[in-house]
């Protein structure tokens, strides 16, 4: 190992443990906030019968995407709670919604005011093409040291690789509004904040919304990795059945995550195609 990688591997160490030493009230606050908001989304939804969970998601998918889709809907949650799941696939679903909110609220904003500039485009790009390209394990490293073992950790970690599709479609839904638009709004003396909420939200939300949708994707994907640090929910399922090679319990737990990957996506399609309107 050459000594500038030992140089840099010493700072990183040193500025973690001042980080830990300095900010420990900083991430006990954060730890107890995402931890005490992913309890009462859980026990909210827990203390609701089950069937009545499942018709009220299923009344939504019916909604949205038909009638057969509905009824798809509930039977594939009912099968849920018939593999003795429900719980874990409660947790599953508050973990990846509470994730994405997140990324939704700070990268929509982001994504914004990247799709006004281009100087700070250029800057977030190399830094959104790291987030995407580093093995989602590299963000449970420091999220173990800052917050321990838990949900929280599986939050941020998660949060961290939803984040960039938000940005990068935000930005790109703004920036692709139509000039000609731009410059009507200009010649009949639109206020900005008007031509802002009247011209170009209208042009840059369906493209927002699909960014959400590839937010939850990846979401999804990550809370299952995150099962190895306590996180709950189908992910540390799937982990505790691989270390006691519960072949059953494993396929179980995939076939959960499947049936609510699926029916998150669908809705959340279906909500970017109409615009985000049901």
């Amino acid at each position: 190992m050459t000594p500038w990688v030992e140089g840099f591997d010493a700072a990183v160490d040193r500025g973690m443990v001042w980080a830990t030493d300095h900010g420990g009230v900083v991430f006990d606050l954060i730890r107890a906030a995402l931890e005490g908001l992913f309890d009462l989304m859980v026990d909210g939804l827990l203390l609701v019968p089950f069937w009545l969970v499942a018709i009220a998601i299923g009344a939504v998918a019916g909604r949205v995407l038909g009638w057969k889709a509905g009824l798809a809907t509930a039977a594939g949650l009912a099968l849920c709670r018939v593999m003795g799941l429900w719980g874990a696939t409660v947790e599953t679903a508050c973990l990846v919604l509470i994730s994405v909110l997140l990324a939704v609220v700070v990268g929509v904003p982001v994504g914004v005011l990247a799709g006004y500039s281009p100087r700070l485009t250029r800057f977030l790009d190399p830094v959104l093409d790291l987030i995407q390209t580093l093995p989602p394990y590299i963000y449970l490293l420091p999220a173990i040291a800052f917050l321990g073992y838990g949900p929280a950790t599986a939050i941020v970690a998660t949060f961290v690789v939803a984040l960039p599709p938000v940005i990068r479609l935000s930005a790109h839904g703004f920036r692709m509004t139509p000039v000609e638009f731009i410059e009507l709004g200009q010649a009949t003396g639109a206020k900005p904040v008007d031509a802002f909420l009247k011209i170009r939200v209208p042009f840059a939300l369906p493209s927002v919304m699909a960014g959400i949708n590839q937010s939850l994707m990846m979401a999804f994907g990550m809370v299952v990795i995150a099962g190895i640090v306590g996180s709950g929910g189908l992910g540390e399922t799937i982990y505790g059945a691989v270390r006691k090679l519960d072949i059953a319990l494993s396929v179980n737990a995939a076939i959960a995550i499947v049936i609510l990957t699926i029916i998150i996506d669908r809705m959340s399609q279906a909500a970017s195609s109409n615009g985000g309107k049901p």
